[in-house]
């Protein structure tokens, strides 16, 4: 492709920016990728200054989403007299005006997850937005000082009480909770939710708040393939289609084997095969936590997951980048009113 094209192009896509309501959808258009494989056709000596140039033209393109974006909340502004619920040049109306307002998109799709997992029979616990170290680690079969610790880099109130960084932190009190119905011959089948908190650097697939979703099931008969049922039919309801998935060797103190669950991401969002996301760990709970709850691993087994819900719901509705959902920015919260 010659190197003049990228001049027509650029034109081309600052125009689209320009007229889009949703304008960073521009980054994934088909010409940056027709430009990038022109790279490998080109000769060798002229590769160098052909990406140069590509890579100007995704930074003035990146530059001009960021202005039009700007424009778009700007243009949602609306000046008002702060000092009267109306114009001061007006006469006062006979209702006041008003708008509804809508739910953000993580707490609507936080609703579809909670209503999938109580229609399958699971009770459904919020999870505490301050906790102590007992439920966050001790519990949890995190033995003092141990270097799994280290792996929940987690913020500390002066008084030694944590936020969170996981909803495990509720496990424990879920199977307190539920021993007297195993011992009456039932069984306990719980989720909890909520947001956690871990000191990260933000970037488009880090956060240092999110929500995640925790799932505990406990019976006499509990198995691994219980718990693989359970989930794939979570996420094939969630996406609305069947769903191919697999399991690998994950590390988790709570669980034993503890297991990374992945899908075979869906065709209808932009997956091939063999091309496998992972969405959550899990794993029979270990009997050192089942012991700690009061409950003999002897005689109950059980099995535990977790994970994000900004991964389904990025997964779900194509959003690359994970800040838009704390970035208040109007243009992208109408999306899912």
């Amino acid at each position: 492709m010659p190197t003049h094209d990228i001049a027509t192009i650029t034109k081309t896509l600052l125009a689209q920016v320009e007229s889009s309501d949703s304008p960073r959808d521009v980054l994934r258009a088909p010409e940056f990728k027709d430009l990038y494989s022109a790279i490998a056709g080109l000769p060798p000596a002229e590769r160098g200054d052909f990406g140069k140039a590509v890579n100007q033209l995704k930074q003035t393109v990146e530059t001009a989403i960021e202005t039009r974006e700007a424009a778009l909340e700007d243009s949602d502004v609306e000046l008002l007299d702060v000092s009267a619920p109306w114009d001061v040049n007006s006469s006062r109306p006979a209702l006041l005006p008003t708008e509804n307002g809508t739910q953000h998109p993580l707490t609507k799709e936080l609703d579809v997850v909670i209503d999938i997992f109580t229609r399958m029979g699971f009770e459904a616990v919020e999870s505490r937005q301050i906790d102590d170290d007992y439920h966050m680690f001790g519990s949890l079969n995190f033995p003092e000082n141990h270097p799994a610790r280290d792996g929940y880099d987690t913020f500390r109130t002066e008084e030694g009480f944590i936020p969170p960084a996981h909803t495990s932190t509720m496990q424990n009190r879920i199977l307190k909770e539920g021993k007297a119905k195993l011992e009456a011959g039932g069984q306990i089948a719980a989720i909890s939710y909520g947001r956690v908190y871990r000191n990260e650097d933000v970037d488009a697939t880090h956060e240092h708040t999110f929500y995640q979703v925790e799932g505990v099931f406990v019976s006499e008969y509990a198995t691994l393939g219980d718990m693989l049922g359970t989930l794939r039919s979570f996420f094939e309801v969630y996406y609305g289609q069947s769903l191919k998935i697999k399991t690998q060797p994950g590390y988790f103190p709570f669980v034993e084997p503890g297991l990374e669950f992945l899908i075979e991401k869906p065709a209808a969002l932009g997956g091939k095969p063999g091309e496998w996301l992972e969405m959550l760990g899990c794993g029979m709970i270990h009997p050192n936590v089942m012991k700690e709850a009061g409950l003999d691993p002897a005689k109950y087994r059980g099995f535990a997951w977790g994970g994000g819900v900004e991964r389904l719901v990025m997964l779900k509705y194509g959003i690359e980048d994970l800040r838009h959902f704390e970035s208040a920015r109007l243009a992208f919260m109408r999306k899912f009113a």
